[in-house]
């Protein structure tokens, strides 16, 4: 298995799982990825979740509120897994969670589960030898998040030490919807491409925090690879019910890669 964007450009589709349900999840994960979504990364419930948005804030609180935790998690992982057997999967956590289930008995069931990647929120790379370790022992893919404000030597170390791809914020700040993108996304994409010019594969790029459009899907393939669109597909599932949250997600990511003319008709 392996990260790989089959669309150009790519789509990372974030869902909170467990929010309404498991099963639900595993539904609109599957929807999406029919649907066009190359990645799905499945966020790990957690009580504080300090780096998200009031959107995703409430989708966690529900999901914690329901008892859902990593293990269940990764069992899901790998139920989509078994029935979507190419799409690729990140499991996406803050780290205590991880801590908590234990650092080295996580990676063997996440590779087990099926999992692609790991993307691990407040998790700077400098602080993250012993994680890597264990990434490497396994062969799961670490993504580490890149900032407008990172420093060039932090952003070259980023660039070195992820697979699959790099994921770029696209603005200071938390998730979250937003009306249009800032110039800070394509510069600071332009400054991970200039510090990896070595690395070998060079990875793709996706650019999240904010996407919510077509429109704005469109401006990110100008100059990034890949597309992270997670408030605004977190926030559909909330208006939703369970049974209507597959379809109304699988219709929102077909129309993300549609112009903005086409949707207004």
């Amino acid at each position: 298995m392996a990260i790989r964007f089959d669309h150009k450009p790519g789509l990372v589709i974030y869902l909170t799982a467990g929010d309404p349900t498991l099963d639900a999840t595993r539904a609109v994960a599957i929807a999406a990825i029919d649907a066009g979504a190359d990645v799905i990364e499945l966020g790990v419930p957690f009580s504080d979740p300090l780096a998200d948005g009031p959107v995703i804030q409430r989708a966690m609180e529900r999901a914690v509120a329901r008892g859902v935790s990593l293990r269940d998690v990764v069992k899901l992982a790998r139920e989509i897994r078994a029935v979507r057997p190419t799409a690729g999967i990140v499991l996406f956590s803050y780290f205590n969670p991880i801590l908590h289930y234990g650092l080295t008995k996580f990676v063997d069931d996440a590779v087990a589960a099926g999992a692609d990647g790991v993307l691990v929120t407040d998790l700077i790379v400098e602080e993250a030898g012993e994680y890597l370790n264990e990434m490497a022992r396994v062969g799961l893919a670490p993504i580490f998040l890149a900032a407008p404000t990172s420093p060039d030597e932090r952003l070259e170390a980023i660039a070195m030490h992820c697979k699959g791809f790099i994921y770029a914020i696209s603005r200071v700040g938390i998730t979250g919807t937003q009306q249009t993108m800032t110039s800070d996304a394509a510069s600071l994409v332009a400054r991970i491409r200039r510090l990896s010019e070595t690395n070998k594969p060079t990875l793709p790029v996706a650019v999240g925090f904010g996407i919510s459009n077509s429109e704005h899907v469109a401006q990110v393939a100008e100059f990034a690879d890949a597309a992270v669109v997670g408030s605004a597909i977190v926030e559909l599932i909330e208006c939703s019910t369970a049974e209507t949250a597959p379809g109304a997600v699988a219709r929102f990511i077909e129309g993300l890669r549609l112009p903005q003319a086409a949707l207004a008709r």
